[in-house]
Protein backbone atom coordinates (compact mmCIF):
# COMPACT_ATOMS: atom_id res chain seq x y z
CA UNK A 1 0.00 0.00 0.00
CA UNK A 2 1.13 3.53 -0.71
CA UNK A 3 3.73 4.90 1.66
CA UNK A 4 4.17 1.71 3.70
CA UNK A 5 7.82 0.66 3.78
CA UNK A 6 9.05 -2.90 4.19
CA UNK A 7 12.31 -4.29 5.48
CA UNK A 8 13.73 -7.47 6.96
CA UNK A 9 15.43 -7.31 10.36
CA UNK A 10 17.61 -9.92 12.02
CA UNK A 11 15.87 -10.42 15.37
CA UNK A 12 16.35 -13.17 17.95
CA UNK A 13 18.10 -15.39 15.41
CA UNK A 14 15.49 -15.17 12.63
CA UNK A 15 14.86 -12.87 9.69
CA UNK A 16 11.77 -10.82 10.52
CA UNK A 17 9.73 -8.83 8.02
CA UNK A 18 8.20 -5.58 9.26
CA UNK A 19 5.95 -3.04 7.57
CA UNK A 20 6.16 0.53 8.83
CA UNK A 21 5.02 4.06 8.19
CA UNK A 22 5.21 7.44 9.90
CA UNK A 23 7.35 9.20 12.47
CA UNK A 24 6.80 9.71 16.16
CA UNK A 25 5.87 7.49 19.10
CA UNK A 26 5.91 3.84 18.05
CA UNK A 27 2.78 1.69 17.90
CA UNK A 28 3.55 -2.02 17.56
CA UNK A 29 0.70 -3.91 15.85
CA UNK A 30 0.54 -7.68 16.40
CA UNK A 31 -1.57 -9.83 14.09
CA UNK A 32 -3.34 -13.12 14.76
CA UNK A 33 -3.90 -16.39 12.93
CA UNK A 34 -4.10 -16.72 10.01
CA UNK A 35 -3.56 -13.02 9.53
CA UNK A 36 -0.37 -11.21 8.51
CA UNK A 37 0.99 -7.69 8.96
CA UNK A 38 -1.51 -6.89 6.20
CA UNK A 39 -4.47 -7.07 8.55
CA UNK A 40 -3.28 -3.74 10.03
CA UNK A 41 -2.88 -1.94 6.68
CA UNK A 42 -5.70 0.52 7.41
CA UNK A 43 -4.51 1.28 10.93
CA UNK A 44 -0.90 1.74 9.80
CA UNK A 45 -1.93 4.47 7.41
CA UNK A 46 -4.39 6.07 9.81
CA UNK A 47 -2.03 6.32 12.77
CA UNK A 48 0.92 7.42 10.66
CA UNK A 49 -1.23 10.37 9.61
CA UNK A 50 -1.84 11.18 13.28
CA UNK A 51 1.85 11.50 14.08
CA UNK A 52 2.71 7.95 15.15
CA UNK A 53 5.22 5.51 13.76
CA UNK A 54 3.25 2.35 13.01
CA UNK A 55 5.14 -0.96 12.95
CA UNK A 56 3.50 -4.24 11.95
CA UNK A 57 5.71 -7.33 11.71
CA UNK A 58 4.88 -10.69 10.25
CA UNK A 59 5.29 -12.84 13.36
CA UNK A 60 7.60 -15.83 13.23
CA UNK A 61 6.18 -18.48 10.95
CA UNK A 62 4.01 -16.02 9.02
CA UNK A 63 4.33 -14.25 5.68
CA UNK A 64 7.81 -12.99 4.83
CA UNK A 65 9.23 -13.72 8.29
CA UNK A 66 11.33 -16.83 8.77
CA UNK A 67 9.50 -20.00 9.86
CA UNK A 68 11.63 -22.37 11.96
CA UNK A 69 10.86 -26.03 11.19
CA UNK A 70 10.81 -27.18 14.80
CA UNK A 71 7.40 -26.64 16.40
CA UNK A 72 9.11 -26.11 19.76
CA UNK A 73 10.50 -22.81 18.42
CA UNK A 74 7.11 -21.10 18.75
CA UNK A 75 6.71 -20.72 22.50
CA UNK A 76 5.58 -17.53 24.19
CA UNK A 77 9.17 -16.81 25.22
CA UNK A 78 10.44 -17.20 21.66
CA UNK A 79 7.82 -14.88 20.21
CA UNK A 80 8.19 -12.21 22.87
CA UNK A 81 11.94 -12.48 22.42
CA UNK A 82 11.44 -11.71 18.72
CA UNK A 83 9.53 -8.55 19.56
CA UNK A 84 12.05 -7.27 22.08
CA UNK A 85 14.88 -7.88 19.62
CA UNK A 86 12.89 -6.18 16.86
CA UNK A 87 12.24 -3.10 19.01
CA UNK A 88 15.90 -2.94 19.98
CA UNK A 89 16.69 -2.46 16.29
CA UNK A 90 13.81 -0.46 14.83
CA UNK A 91 12.86 1.61 17.91
CA UNK A 92 16.14 1.85 19.78
CA UNK A 93 15.44 5.49 20.63
CA UNK A 94 12.22 4.67 22.54
CA UNK A 95 12.25 2.92 25.89
CA UNK A 96 8.53 2.12 25.68
CA UNK A 97 6.03 1.69 22.86
CA UNK A 98 2.27 1.43 22.46
CA UNK A 99 1.07 -2.09 21.60
CA UNK A 100 -2.06 -3.19 19.75
CA UNK A 101 -2.90 -6.89 19.42
CA UNK A 102 -5.62 -9.03 17.88
CA UNK A 103 -6.38 -12.77 18.21
CA UNK A 104 -3.03 -14.57 18.72
CA UNK A 105 -1.47 -11.14 18.56
CA UNK A 106 -3.54 -10.25 21.63
CA UNK A 107 -2.25 -13.31 23.48
CA UNK A 108 1.30 -12.38 22.55
CA UNK A 109 0.66 -8.83 23.69
CA UNK A 110 -0.55 -10.09 27.10
CA UNK A 111 2.67 -12.11 27.37
CA UNK A 112 4.77 -9.13 26.30
CA UNK A 113 3.17 -7.00 29.01
CA UNK A 114 3.64 -9.74 31.59
CA UNK A 115 7.25 -10.57 30.73
CA UNK A 116 8.52 -7.09 29.85
CA UNK A 117 6.17 -4.39 31.18
CA UNK A 118 9.11 -1.98 31.12
CA UNK A 119 8.90 -1.90 27.31
CA UNK A 120 5.15 -1.18 26.99
CA UNK A 121 3.61 2.25 27.44
CA UNK A 122 -0.01 1.12 27.04
CA UNK A 123 -1.94 -1.73 25.42
CA UNK A 124 -5.04 -1.92 23.25
CA UNK A 125 -6.06 -5.55 22.82
CA UNK A 126 -8.84 -6.97 20.68
CA UNK A 127 -11.00 -10.07 20.76
CA UNK A 128 -8.97 -12.35 23.06
CA UNK A 129 -9.22 -11.53 26.74
CA UNK A 130 -6.53 -12.11 29.34
CA UNK A 131 -6.91 -15.47 31.07
CA UNK A 132 -4.66 -15.86 34.10
CA UNK A 133 -2.65 -19.06 34.20
CA UNK A 134 -4.45 -21.85 36.04
CA UNK A 135 -1.79 -23.92 37.84
CA UNK A 136 -4.25 -26.78 38.30
CA UNK A 137 -5.33 -27.31 34.70
CA UNK A 138 -3.55 -27.12 31.38
CA UNK A 139 -5.49 -25.06 28.83
CA UNK A 140 -5.85 -27.86 26.28
CA UNK A 141 -7.25 -30.21 28.90
CA UNK A 142 -9.90 -27.62 29.68
CA UNK A 143 -10.75 -27.16 25.99
CA UNK A 144 -11.09 -30.90 25.45
CA UNK A 145 -13.36 -31.19 28.46
CA UNK A 146 -15.58 -28.35 27.26
CA UNK A 147 -15.69 -28.96 23.51
CA UNK A 148 -14.32 -32.44 22.80
CA UNK A 149 -11.57 -33.69 20.52
CA UNK A 150 -13.18 -32.21 17.40
CA UNK A 151 -12.69 -28.66 18.64
CA UNK A 152 -10.45 -26.88 16.14
CA UNK A 153 -7.62 -26.18 18.59
CA UNK A 154 -7.58 -29.85 19.57
CA UNK A 155 -7.53 -30.89 15.90
CA UNK A 156 -4.54 -28.63 15.28
CA UNK A 157 -2.26 -30.43 17.74
CA UNK A 158 -0.69 -33.27 15.74
CA UNK A 159 1.83 -31.93 13.22
CA UNK A 160 0.92 -32.52 9.60
CA UNK A 161 -2.63 -33.76 10.04
CA UNK A 162 -4.61 -30.56 9.57
CA UNK A 163 -2.09 -29.33 6.99
CA UNK A 164 -2.89 -32.41 4.88
CA UNK A 165 -6.58 -31.57 5.07
CA UNK A 166 -5.96 -28.02 3.94
CA UNK A 167 -3.81 -29.18 1.04
CA UNK A 168 -6.74 -31.11 -0.38
CA UNK A 169 -8.56 -27.87 -0.98
CA UNK A 170 -7.94 -25.30 -3.66
CA UNK A 171 -7.86 -22.01 -1.78
CA UNK A 172 -8.45 -19.97 -4.90
CA UNK A 173 -11.53 -22.00 -5.74
CA UNK A 174 -13.10 -20.99 -2.43
CA UNK A 175 -11.85 -17.41 -2.30
CA UNK A 176 -15.46 -16.19 -2.61
CA UNK A 177 -15.83 -17.04 1.07
CA UNK A 178 -12.93 -14.73 1.89
CA UNK A 179 -14.59 -11.96 -0.11
CA UNK A 180 -17.32 -11.78 2.53
CA UNK A 181 -14.86 -9.83 4.66
CA UNK A 182 -12.05 -8.54 2.45
CA UNK A 183 -11.70 -7.35 -1.13
CA UNK A 184 -10.55 -9.44 -4.08
CA UNK A 185 -7.20 -7.65 -3.91
CA UNK A 186 -6.87 -8.53 -0.24
CA UNK A 187 -7.77 -12.16 -0.98
CA UNK A 188 -5.04 -12.35 -3.57
CA UNK A 189 -2.44 -11.08 -1.11
CA UNK A 190 -3.37 -13.54 1.64
CA UNK A 191 -3.56 -16.45 -0.79
CA UNK A 192 -0.20 -15.60 -2.37
CA UNK A 193 1.48 -15.62 1.04
CA UNK A 194 -0.05 -18.86 2.28
CA UNK A 195 0.61 -20.62 -1.01
CA UNK A 196 4.31 -19.90 -0.48
CA UNK A 197 4.66 -21.06 3.10
CA UNK A 198 1.52 -22.92 4.11
CA UNK A 199 -0.12 -22.83 7.54
CA UNK A 200 2.37 -24.82 9.64
CA UNK A 201 4.11 -21.80 11.17
CA UNK A 202 0.87 -20.36 12.47
CA UNK A 203 -0.43 -23.74 13.59
CA UNK A 204 2.70 -24.24 15.68
CA UNK A 205 1.48 -21.51 18.03
CA UNK A 206 -1.45 -23.76 18.93
CA UNK A 207 0.89 -26.71 19.33
CA UNK A 208 2.71 -24.92 22.12
CA UNK A 209 -0.36 -24.25 24.23
CA UNK A 210 0.37 -26.99 26.73
CA UNK A 211 1.02 -30.46 25.34
CA UNK A 212 4.31 -32.26 25.05
CA UNK A 213 4.33 -33.56 21.46
CA UNK A 214 6.87 -35.97 20.03
CA UNK A 215 8.17 -34.33 16.89
CA UNK A 216 9.05 -36.89 14.20
CA UNK A 217 11.59 -34.53 12.61
CA UNK A 218 13.61 -34.07 15.78
CA UNK A 219 12.64 -36.96 18.08
CA UNK A 220 12.51 -34.34 20.80
CA UNK A 221 9.78 -33.22 23.14
CA UNK A 222 7.94 -30.00 22.43
CA UNK A 223 8.07 -27.11 24.88
CA UNK A 224 4.83 -25.75 26.20
CA UNK A 225 3.59 -22.31 27.16
CA UNK A 226 1.68 -23.56 30.20
CA UNK A 227 4.84 -24.94 31.79
CA UNK A 228 7.14 -22.12 30.69
CA UNK A 229 4.87 -19.45 32.16
CA UNK A 230 4.72 -21.06 35.62
CA UNK A 231 6.88 -18.29 37.15
CA UNK A 232 4.17 -15.77 36.23
CA UNK A 233 1.31 -17.60 37.95
CA UNK A 234 -0.78 -14.99 39.73
CA UNK A 235 0.89 -12.08 37.95
CA UNK A 236 -1.15 -9.08 36.86
CA UNK A 237 -0.87 -7.02 33.72
CA UNK A 238 0.80 -3.84 34.98
CA UNK A 239 0.40 -1.50 32.02
CA UNK A 240 -2.70 0.57 31.13
CA UNK A 241 -5.09 -1.60 29.12
CA UNK A 242 -8.06 -1.01 26.87
CA UNK A 243 -9.92 -4.04 25.54
CA UNK A 244 -12.16 -4.06 22.44
CA UNK A 245 -14.45 -6.93 21.48
CA UNK A 246 -17.33 -7.45 19.06
CA UNK A 247 -20.58 -8.63 20.57
CA UNK A 248 -20.93 -11.15 17.71
CA UNK A 249 -17.48 -12.61 18.39
CA UNK A 250 -17.59 -16.13 19.79
CA UNK A 251 -14.82 -15.20 22.20
CA UNK A 252 -17.30 -12.78 23.77
CA UNK A 253 -20.40 -14.95 23.49
CA UNK A 254 -19.10 -18.21 24.97
CA UNK A 255 -17.96 -19.17 28.47
CA UNK A 256 -19.91 -16.29 29.99
CA UNK A 257 -17.16 -13.96 28.80
CA UNK A 258 -19.33 -10.93 29.50
CA UNK A 259 -18.78 -11.59 33.18
CA UNK A 260 -15.03 -11.83 32.63
CA UNK A 261 -15.00 -8.32 31.20
CA UNK A 262 -16.73 -6.64 34.13
CA UNK A 263 -14.93 -4.13 36.29
CA UNK A 264 -15.17 -6.24 39.44
CA UNK A 265 -13.38 -9.27 37.96
CA UNK A 266 -10.89 -7.33 35.87
CA UNK A 267 -9.63 -5.52 38.94
CA UNK A 268 -8.09 -8.80 40.11
CA UNK A 269 -6.25 -9.25 36.82
CA UNK A 270 -4.95 -5.81 35.94
CA UNK A 271 -2.98 -3.10 37.66
CA UNK A 272 -4.50 -0.37 35.49
CA UNK A 273 -7.67 -1.52 33.71
CA UNK A 274 -8.92 1.41 31.68
CA UNK A 275 -11.89 0.46 29.55
CA UNK A 276 -13.79 -2.34 27.83
CA UNK A 277 -15.38 -1.42 24.51
CA UNK A 278 -18.05 -3.72 23.09
CA UNK A 279 -18.76 -3.01 19.44
CA UNK A 280 -22.28 -4.14 18.64
CA UNK A 281 -22.96 -6.15 15.51
CA UNK A 282 -19.27 -6.80 14.90
CA UNK A 283 -17.61 -10.21 14.94
CA UNK A 284 -14.00 -11.29 15.39
CA UNK A 285 -11.99 -9.32 12.82
CA UNK A 286 -12.73 -5.81 14.05
CA UNK A 287 -9.89 -4.08 12.24
CA UNK A 288 -10.97 -5.64 8.93
CA UNK A 289 -14.73 -5.32 9.33
CA UNK A 290 -14.77 -1.69 10.44
CA UNK A 291 -11.30 -0.26 9.84
CA UNK A 292 -12.32 3.39 10.09
CA UNK A 293 -14.04 2.96 13.46
CA UNK A 294 -11.16 0.94 14.90
CA UNK A 295 -8.62 3.49 13.68
CA UNK A 296 -10.33 6.60 14.96
CA UNK A 297 -12.28 8.01 17.87
CA UNK A 298 -12.55 6.41 21.29
CA UNK A 299 -11.92 2.88 20.03
CA UNK A 300 -8.17 3.42 19.85
CA UNK A 301 -7.69 6.42 22.10
CA UNK A 302 -4.10 5.83 23.16
CA UNK A 303 -4.40 8.64 25.69
CA UNK A 304 -6.57 6.44 27.93
CA UNK A 305 -8.55 9.38 29.24
CA UNK A 306 -11.41 7.28 30.61
CA UNK A 307 -11.10 5.13 33.69
CA UNK A 308 -12.50 1.65 34.32
CA UNK A 309 -15.68 1.80 32.32
CA UNK A 310 -17.63 -0.48 30.03
CA UNK A 311 -18.59 1.13 26.73
CA UNK A 312 -20.94 -0.11 24.05
CA UNK A 313 -21.08 1.26 20.53
CA UNK A 314 -23.69 0.52 17.91
CA UNK A 315 -21.81 1.53 14.78
CA UNK A 316 -22.30 -1.64 12.77
CA UNK A 317 -25.56 -3.08 11.51
CA UNK A 318 -25.94 -6.86 11.64
CA UNK A 319 -26.08 -8.83 8.42
CA UNK A 320 -26.54 -12.37 7.24
CA UNK A 321 -22.82 -13.04 7.02
CA UNK A 322 -22.00 -12.78 10.73
CA UNK A 323 -21.23 -16.48 11.01
CA UNK A 324 -18.63 -16.19 8.25
CA UNK A 325 -17.13 -12.97 9.59
CA UNK A 326 -16.53 -14.66 12.93
CA UNK A 327 -14.42 -17.43 11.43
CA UNK A 328 -10.67 -17.24 10.87
CA UNK A 329 -9.76 -16.84 7.22
CA UNK A 330 -8.70 -20.42 6.71
CA UNK A 331 -12.02 -21.68 8.04
CA UNK A 332 -13.81 -19.63 5.40
CA UNK A 333 -11.86 -21.71 2.92
CA UNK A 334 -12.52 -24.92 4.81
CA UNK A 335 -16.21 -24.20 5.45
CA UNK A 336 -17.29 -25.32 2.02
CA UNK A 337 -16.21 -28.89 2.74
Amino acid sequence: MEGIEHRVIKANGINMHVAEKGKGPVILFLHGFPELWYTWRHQITAFASLGYRALAPDLRGFGETEAPDDASAYTSLDVVGDLIALLDVVAADQDQVFVVGHDWGALIAWWLCMFRPDRVKALVNMSVAFNPRNPNMKPLEGLRALYGDDYYICRFQEPGVIEAEFRRWDMREHSNKLALMVSEEDCKYYLSQYEKKGFTGGLNYYRNINLYICLPSTSSMNAQNWQLTAPWTGSKIKVPVKFIVGDQDLTYMVRESRITYTREVSRRMFHSWEEVVVMEGVAHFLQEEKPDEVSTGSYMDLGFKSKSKLSRFNNVSQDNETIYRDMPLLFLIFASK
